[in-house]
């Protein structure tokens, strides 16, 4: 396991940034989840500019005491660090770099290869038409190089390539630029880069609903496809976005077992559990599926009423049992956000809504669902 040196008192920190007394207390007295996983794996969540630029100051508080590892959301995907072609923008992913190095913690980069949230030029030619295949791979790798090596020996581990599995049938996202012009040379060609801009550095490949057993199948050919070609990938990241009641935990618990008889270590990347109704009954978690809203869709926007504050609570116990007896495989568990208020699913896949699918509320408290994880946690020490 990794070890970080021990960071201040939550209480002198927070009389440090003025923090609101009742916030600061409230936080204080919860467990804190890493010191509950010390021994099992580290614990982290996605972090944005507001943690990092220090202006949250009770979610940095939050982050501080709770957590051992960070990611960026948004800062290192192409569209915010590449954004022209020639130009980087750096600002964001340096101050979470700063940010996380001033406190010790193993910092995760995402992600450098993706289908979504890379811009359109990336895959165009100077005339604006279709790019060939040997100059795509040489811009991947040109791209890949510069981001990696920029924050060589701090940046510790990277998702190199993200959901390039399809969900119905376990093969490549051929529908997608990178996989119709590269197909899994591209795939190769980041891992390679990466490895190469920074021999250290871990690297993961990294998807959602692992709990299907056919992607699941796809996921793990896929990952041995590059071990066979004698290039470094230390581990399989599954996202986890969960319902209440989806995946069943029969199946998040194979998922784990599957990655462990493959040979591959595991990451949990970007753990969060909706408590909202999805449109169709849709469980993935695919970006650019968008649905309209209605009042059926959104029923919690004055509160969370303690019933299924409670089904939260135990949805996570249930998650974090899991994870902790697969901890000879897992390494980490990452929330995808800090608080409900910094979550994605109130925007997705309907706009607006207001979701609670995170350990605290949207003024940073601790919810039960945080003691019901700690508790999961420190019940399978004993």
């Amino acid at each position: 396991m990794h070890t970080f040196p021990f960071l201040p008192p939550l209480l002198a920190l927070a009389a440090a940034l003025n923090l609101p007394s009742a916030v600061a207390a409230e936080a204080a007295a919860a467990p804190a989840l890493k010191t509950a996983a010390d021994k099992l794996f580290l614990v982290g969540a996605a972090v944005g500019p507001g943690h990092t630029s220090g202006r949250d100051k009770s979610g940095v508080a939050v982050i501080e005491q709770h957590f051992n590892t960070i990611t960026p959301e948004n800062a290192m995907k192409w569209e915010r660090i590449h954004p022209k072609p020639g130009r980087y923008d750096f600002k964001l992913a340096d101050q979470l770099v700063e940010f996380g190095q001033k406190r010790g913690m193993f910092i995760v980069g995402h992600t450098l290869m993706w289908h979504s949230q890379t811009p359109a030029w990336v895959f165009e030619d100077e005339a604006g038409q279709p790019i060939s295949r040997e100059a795509l791979l040489e811009r991947l790798r040109e791209h890949v190089r510069t981001v990696v090596g920029r924050y060589r020996g701090k940046v510790h581990g990277w998702d190199v390539v993200n959901e390039a599995i399809r969900d119905e049938d376990g093969t490549l996202r051929t529908d997608k630029p990178w996989y119709a012009i590269l197909g899994e040379e591209g795939v190769f060609a980041a891992f390679a880069a990466a490895h190469e801009a920074d021999p250290d550095a871990e690297l993961y490949y990294n998807d959602y609903s692992l709990d299907n057993p056919v992607k699941r199948a796809g996921v793990i050919k896929l990952a041995q496809a590059i071990r066979a070609r004698g290039l470094r990938i230390d581990g399989i990241g599954s996202q986890e976005h969960c319902l209440l009641h989806w995946p069943q935990i029969e199946a998040v618990d194979q998922t784990y077992a599957d990655l462990k008889a493959a040979g591959f270590k595991a990451m949990v990347t970007e753990l969060d559990v909706s408590v909202l109704p999805r449109p169709g009954n849709y469980t993935g978690a695919e970006v650019s599926r968008r649905q309209a809203s209605s009042r059926d869709m959104d029923p919690y926007r004055k509160g969370l009423p303690a019933a299924q504050q409670q089904a939260l609570a135990q949805r996570y116990r249930e998650l974090f049992a899991v994870f902790a007896k697969h901890h000879d495989t897992i390494q980490r568990v990452t929330l995808w956000g800090v608080s409900d208020a910094d979550s994605w699913l109130n925007g997705w896949p309907i706009r607006g809504r207001t979701d609670y699918a995170l350990l605290f509320d949207r003024e940073d408290r601790a919810k039960p669902a945080l003691a019901a994880a700690v508790d999961a946690l420190q019940t399978a020490q004993r």
